[in-house]
Parts: structure tokens; C-alpha cells; sequence
């Protein structure tokens, strides 16, 4: 798949090169500055892009903000956003599209090969890959007003997984469960959330946007 990276740090920049042209990807454009992003996107409207949260000129959210003004501009367009760090605001901020097409993981997922690719083809598939540190930390923030405070843990078990972006076979798989249990689950999580029944694709994404917005 074609894809635009950008990402200020030239040793992680040229180490995601050096990654996923090995995968057998076409790198179509890299930029280092957050002005850099759109222009790039609009011009090579690639398959996927992998933007750093923050770069300059200010190191503050610039990437992000290119990531959204680009899906405004172009519907769909598959994003994984990159953060050093776990940060509440922007994950949600970046979820509130929607799901399809839309990755946030922290850098250390890179060195994760094999799952940092599989989390790359998902996203550009049209499926969703939250990092789990990320889901790990919001669960701990959790309060008494919690839309979810009906779920059961397994329920949230299932529910973190669906946000990772697993399909239900997958959830099955690390669960270690079948997946007319997962199924279960996922329609006891519908039901106690209060998400009708229309279509269960639309009711996957209001799920794991309650799950991050709660």
C-alpha cells in the first residue's frame, strides 16, 4: 500500500522507511512539519497516513489537527496517529469521528513489528487500532457516573478489545473463549448501553465511542 509518514524525529522517521518499505509498502511522501501533512496527502492521497501527534513548529498538536483537516478533505482516508505519550484528550479528540479508518498508538508499539504492521493493515482496511496502554489508562479513570459502571469485567474485557479494533474471532482468540460467547457479550454490552438495534456496524462504532467518551 502506498503511505505518508510524517513524523519529525529523523531516526524514527527513517526507521518506519526502512519498515515498511521491507513489508513491501510504497512510501509516497514523508513530511517532517505539520504545514508539511495536508499538502502531501491532497497531492499523493495515499492508502494510509502515519502521523506523529505532535511536530513543529510548535510540538504541540499539529499532527493531529492535520490528521482530522485531512479526513475532512478527503472522507475515509485511513489514519494512525503516533504519541510519545498517553494523552486522554487527543485519543478522544481523534475518536469522535468515528472508528473506521482511525489508529492511536504510542510509539513504543513500533518496535512491536508484527503488530505494529497488523494494526497498519486494520486501520487501512477501514477498521480501528487503539493501544491498549491508552485503554488500559482510561479504564483506571473511570468514576461513579460511568455509562459503563453496568458492565460486567468481562463485558469491559470485551468492550477494551472491540476498541483495540478486533474482529469478533480475534476477541475469541485472546480471550480464550468461543465466539458465540463473544457474540454474547457483545449483544449483553448493546443492550445494557442502550444501542438499538441498527445494524451492528453502527452499533460496534457507538459502543467504543461511549467506551472512550465516558
Amino acid at each position: 500500500m502506498r503511505i505518508v509518514i510524517a513524523e519529525d524525529n529523523a531516526l524514527l522517521r527513517e526507521g518506519l522507511v526502512l519498515l515498511l518499505t521491507s513489508a513491501g509498502h510504497e512510501i509516497a511522501a514523508v513530511a517532517e512539519r505539520g504545514e508539511q501533512i495536508l499538502p502531501a496527502l491532497l497531492e499523493h492521497r495515499p492508502d494510509i497516513a502515519i502521523v506523529d501527534v505532535r511536530l513543529p513548529p510548535d510540538l504541540r498538536d499539529e499532527g493531529l489537527r492535520a490528521a482530522i483537516a485531512a479526513r475532512e478533505r478527503m472522507p475515509g482516508l485511513p489514519v494512525l496517529v503516533l504519541s510519545q505519550y498517553v494523552e486522554h484528550s487527543y485519543a478522544t479528540e481523534l475518536f469522535s469521528q468515528g472508528t473506521s479508518g482511525i489508529g492511536y498508538l504510542l510509539k513504543d508499539r513500533v518496535g512491536r513489528v508484527e503488530e505494529f504492521l497488523d494494526s497498519i493493515d486494520r486501520v487501512a482496511a477501514g477498521g480501528s487500532a487503539m493501544d491498549p496502554e491508552v485503554i488500559s489508562q482510561l479504564m483506571v479513570r473511570r468514576n461513579a457516573d460511568d455509562p459503563l459502571a453496568s458492565l460486567t469485567p468481562r463485558e469491559r474485557e470485551v468492550l477494551a478489545l472491540m476498541a483495540e479494533g478486533h474482529a469478533n474471532a480475534t476477541l475469541g482468540t485472546l480471550l480464550g473463549i468461543g465466539e458465540t460467547a463473544v457474540n454474547k457479550h457483545i449483544g449483553n454490552i448493546f443492550a445494557k448501553l442502550d444501542l438499538p438495534p441498527v445494524g451492528a456496524g453502527h452499533r460496534r462504532v457507538r459502543a467504543v465511542l461511549t467506551y472512550l467518551q465516558a
